[in-house]
């Protein structure tokens, strides 16, 4: 191969890596919209904010009215069986003469008697001071809505930081492999022209032994770029949520800050992870302020109406049977007998309405109250303990990104001098080797510097992107307002307003 034919080629495939290779590639910025959107843990945050906004409405609960709807019924059977025995015995005196009068009264009742009721009412009861645990209970759910809603904005970032990641490690290996398999080709020419040249007496045995031995190192590495390249579309696939297509150049993103101290200053004063600690000290403190609550006296509206139906009949009969005789004389008796049957019913229907008012006022409660004041003022040390955590976090994010970020631009440059230096020096040896002043070997050598150059500027590129994402990332500003992404933008303050002061329904906001 002559060097000005080994010149285009390189220059052809040069071409080809840096320029996109269709006009319906894919762009960074698209890859990021459909990340946006499609990303799992994403939407999973977003569910789960959502769910946080409920806890405001749950804290509002504990000053609104309770109305309770109560109702019974009951039946009961009561048989009555009794019997009841007389005996007297009276003696006269008539015109001197004495008799004796002896009397038998004996009584048999039989009775059933049927009671149904039935109870309906309702009962409403209404706080009226409860130590001011709810008002403090609904500022710290509000706190902790902040806190999510910082969260969200934070998982959003490292999202789009992933995403740009992928886009970037697919665009990079695909370069890699290309310039491997590009190199794999040279290699395979070299192997033809030191066999054309031995076999004709010019070359030895060692060139094409070691021709062969570079292009088979250049298959296996070929064969390494190709499976990271299915790796990288694999992560891509499941950060953005769909296949890579061709991919264009990535850009670096605008909004980056012009020095490291502009960096540290923005990021302690927007990052969302500070924030969301510093919403999550508010909750705390809240917190504290309700535990307090449960010391103090409460007092309870309780209002109740009533209807009380009952159906009370009864079926009773009576057996009297009675008999006597005079002078206890044999034979005469006088036996007498009567039955007494009663059916009655009565109905009775009550109408009853009470109103009052319930003071309770804790004395005692073993402890847990105390403990629980306790305990949560534990819980504020920790969150304020969690803020200071979090910035130094923030600021080292910054002090690392900065660094790579400058490192990656510097690499740039040196790594483009490098491929200049080394293409010209491949060219110089390929032509010293054509006038038998250099080796084979020498040729292989240069067009491995070559290789490694290009592929160290291929790294660099996408260190640099990667990198000032991962900077504007780290300053709280990585966002899709700030980026500009095409797509519906969720606002998670939809939601909580929504949801924040409603008293009933089952349904959510969307219907479900």
């Amino acid at each position: 191969m002559s060097a000005k034919s080994l010149f285009r080629t390189l220059a052809t495939v040069g071409l080809l890596l840096a320029v996109p290779v269709s006009a319906n590639a894919e762009s960074l910025q698209g890859a990021l919209a459909k990340a946006y959107q499609n990303s799992q843990d994403l939407n999973g945050a977003r569910a789960g904010l959502r769910a946080t906004d409920e806890n405001v409405t749950q804290a509002r609960a504990g000053m609104r009215p309770r109305v309770t709807g109560i109702g019974s019924a009951s039946a009961s059977r009561i048989n009555t069986d009794s019997t009841s025995t007389s005996r007297t015995r009276q003696n006269i005196n008539s015109g001197g003469q004495s008799q004796n009068l002896s009397q038998f009264q004996k009584s048999v009742v039989n009775g059933e008697s049927d009671v149904l009721s039935a109870t309906v009412g309702i009962q409403l009861s209404q706080t009226l001071f409860d130590g001011f645990r709810t008002p403090n209970n609904v500022s710290a759910a509000q706190a902790q809505v902040r806190a999510g809603q910082y969260n969200l904005s934070n998982t959003e970032q490292n999202t789009l930081f992933d995403a740009a990641s992928a886009y970037m490690d697919v665009l990079r290996d695909r370069q890699i492999a290309a310039l491997r398999r590009q190199n794999l080709s040279f290699l395979s020419e070299q192997v033809r022209a030191a066999r054309a040249r031995f076999e004709v007496g010019e070359g030895t045995r060692t060139d094409v032994s070691q021709a062969e031995s570079q292009e088979a190192l250049a298959t296996a590495l070929l064969n390494s770029a190709l499976s990271q390249v299915a790796s990288s579309e694999a992560t891509y696939f499941d950060v953005i949520g769909d296949a890579p297509r061709e991919l264009d150049a990535g850009r670096i993103p605008a909004g980056l800050p012009d020095s490291v101290t502009t960096a540290y200053e923005i990021s302690q004063r927007e990052h969302p992870a500070i924030r969301a600690t510093l919403a999550a000290v508010d909750a705390a403190a809240f917190q504290v302020k309700s535990a307090e609550g449960a010391l103090l006296p409460t007092v309870e509206l309780q209002a109740s109406v009533q209807n009380e139906y009952s159906d009370t009949g009864q079926d009773q009969s009576t057996n009297q049977f009675s008999s006597g005789n005079i002078n206890n004389l044999p034979g005469v008796d006088s036996t007498r007998g009567s039955r007494i049957i009663v059916d009655s019913s009565q109905n009775q229907n009550q109408l009853s309405a009470t109103i009052g008012a319930q003071l309770t006022v804790p004395i005692y409660q073993g402890g847990l109250a105390s403990s629980v004041v306790r305990q949560q003022k534990e819980v504020l040390g920790q969150r304020r303990i969690e803020v200071d955590g979090t910035r130094d976090q923030v600021r080292a994010a910054v002090a690392t990104s900065w660094a790579q970020f400058q490192a990656a631009k510097a690499n740039i440059a040196g790594y483009n001098a490098q491929v200049r230096a080394a293409q010209l020096a491949l060219n110089g040896v390929i032509e010293e080797r054509n006038v038998g002043q250099r080796t084979t070997l020498d040729v292989l050598d240069a067009q491995a510097d070559v290789i490694t150059a290009r592929i160290l500027l291929v790294g660099s590129q996408r260190d640099e992107v990667v990198a000032g994402f991962a900077l504007l990332s780290s300053i709280g500003r990585l966002s899709k307002e700030r980026l500009t992404l095409s797509g519906k933008t969720y606002q998670p303050n939809d939601h909580y307003v929504q949801v924040e002061d409603k008293w009933f329904g089952l349904r959510t906001p969307d219907g479900r």
